[in-house]
């Protein structure tokens, strides 16, 4: 049986940019990308933990260390530029490898400086 499972999570990103003219998608750092594995272009989940929103979209790849979380198109209307958001992506997984599977978790201070990976 196959299994979707979480595979990265950015915790505590803070929103540094909101573009509603852009055609879609969620900017982010390529160094925090690198870390956390997310790829350009793949889809990913964002809950935002100062309003409650949730939504979907895709990456595209910000300047490395700029720190940036820029939310474009429609979903720049269910955020704000301070608000603090979790950016998560899923993988498919064999059933029998979830034993030994750790999804990779990158804790964000209010900079989006990477304060710890679990």
């Amino acid at each position: 049986m196959l299994r979707q499972i979480l595979l990265s999570k950015l915790h505590r990103a803070t929103v540094t940019e909101c573009d509603i003219n852009y055609n879609g998608s969620i900017k982010i750092d390529a160094e925090l990308l690198e870390k956390s594995g997310m790829r350009e272009f793949e889809k990913v989940e964002i809950f935002n933990i100062t309003n409650g929103n949730r939504f979907s979209t895709y990456i595209i790849v910000g300047e490395r260390g700029s720190g940036i979380i820029s939310i474009n198109g429609a979903a720049a209307r269910l955020v704000q530029v301070g608000d603090k958001v979790i950016i998560l992506n899923y993988g498919i997984i064999e059933e029998d490898k979830m034993e030994d599977y750790k999804p990779r978790i990158v804790v964000l201070n209010d900079e989006n400086r990477i304060e710890q990976i679990h």
